[in-house]
């Protein structure tokens, strides 16, 4: 099955001001539309990143949340991988629960920086041992605070070279044994990367490099692209048409934070290096409230959704921080939620602890 592409349209037409609701369908577990998570399909696709949790009392919470998030029934949910492997144990154990007691589709995040070959393909081995057909191939980040760092002798240096290496793996093992290259061509190997909408902030990276790197990704065996957070759509949408102009084939999904906390898009600037617009902020900071606080944010996001989807997008990625209220409450704004949720909570539990430094935007 083919996956959709995008339209490489920079304007948002008209209609996109007026309501619309569009409709999703639920999966099935493990099949081939969830396997392979942008197949070909009627309506736009919705996924979610989750990071592990950081010790073994944040799990209830987690849970808690995976099971209101699978209600919206998304095509596929990622799953973080902290700086230089530091989260390797507990992703994979997200990654194989999810895999054994949900219907979710888990991609595994992976990096690369500071890592050996062989290092990277025994933790890629361990993924595919444990059922996990989706990666998400990033470079990552040299560690912080460490001046004298020099990467892995024997490392990868790029994602693309981390996207070349996942496909070795894979043609290995099925070259090795008929069962398993059986099993793959029923649930093909996907492998996703990143793309920035405005340039990698974190390297000093402009569009134009992005775009250059976001083809070399794609040769290297890339299915689509999942974006950095962005606040307005037209850095979606001019970083489509210019990836199109370059030869840029696959689908590229926006990836969007719902906007309901000031505190933490700043937290997330700091990291990620994508200003928030200042009428955001004074948006946010002049509510009554949280709930109305809560609701604007939520407005905000589902604009930009709409933007996005009406200028072309194959559908949209949202950061939760591991919290669903926003996310959930976002996609009901936009008409993405199919009805599948009840007892909607119009603003997050303020006893609920801030993740923000847990979650990892694309690199």
């Amino acid at each position: 099955m083919s996956a959709p592409t995008v339209s490489p349209a920079g304007t948002v037409p008209d209609e996109a001001l007026g309501t619309r609701t569009v409709s999703r369908r639920a999966t099935g577990p493990h099949v081939a539309a969830v396997d392979r998570p942008l197949a070909a399909v009627d309506r736009p696709t919705v996924s979610f990143e989750l990071f592990p949790p950081r010790n073994p009392g944040a799990a209830p919470r987690l849970w808690d949340t995976i099971q209101h998030l699978a209600d919206a029934h998304p095509d596929f949910v990622s799953v973080t991988y902290g700086a230089s492997g530091s989260t390797r144990q507990t992703t994979r154990a997200l990654v194989r629960r999810l895999l054994r007691e949900t219907s979710l589709n888990p991609i595994a995040h992976l990096t690369c920086v500071g890592t050996s070959r062989a290092e990277i393909t025994a933790i890629v081995e361990e993924f595919l041992d444990e059922g996990a057909r989706s990666f998400l191939a990033l470079r990552g980040d040299p560690p912080a605070g460490q001046p004298d760092w020099q990467p892995h002798p024997d490392g990868l240096h790029t994602a693309s070279e981390l996207v070349e290496l996942l496909r070795e793996i894979e043609s290995r093992r099925c070259a090795g044994s008929p069962s398993q290259a059986v099993r793959a061509r029923v649930r093909p190997l996907s492998v996703a990367v990143a793309a920035f909408p405005r340039g990698n902030a974190a390297t000093g990276g402009t569009r134009a490099q992005d775009v250059a790197s976001l083809l070399a990704k794609q040769e290297a065996g890339a299915d689509f692209a999942i974006t950095q957070l962005f606040f307005d759509a037209e850095a979606y949408l001019g970083l489509v048409a210019e990836a199109r102009d370059a030869g840029v084939t696959i689908p590229i999904v926006p990836g969007i934070i719902p906007a309901t906390d000031p505190a933490r898009l700043l937290r997330v600037q700091d990291l990620s290096g994508v200003p928030v617009p200042r009428d955001l902020l004074d948006l946010l900071g002049s509510a009554d409230d949280d709930v109305e606080r809560h609701r604007r944010g939520v407005r905000y996001g589902v604009d930009l959704v709409r933007g996005v989807l009406d200028g072309g997008a194959p559908g949209v990625h949202l950061y939760t921080f591991n919290q669903h209220h926003a996310a959930l409450d976002l996609l009901e704004g936009a008409g993405l939620d199919g009805g599948a949720r009840t007892g909607r909570q119009a603003a997050p539990d303020p006893t609920s602890p801030d993740p923000t430094h847990e979650g990892q935007t694309p690199r």
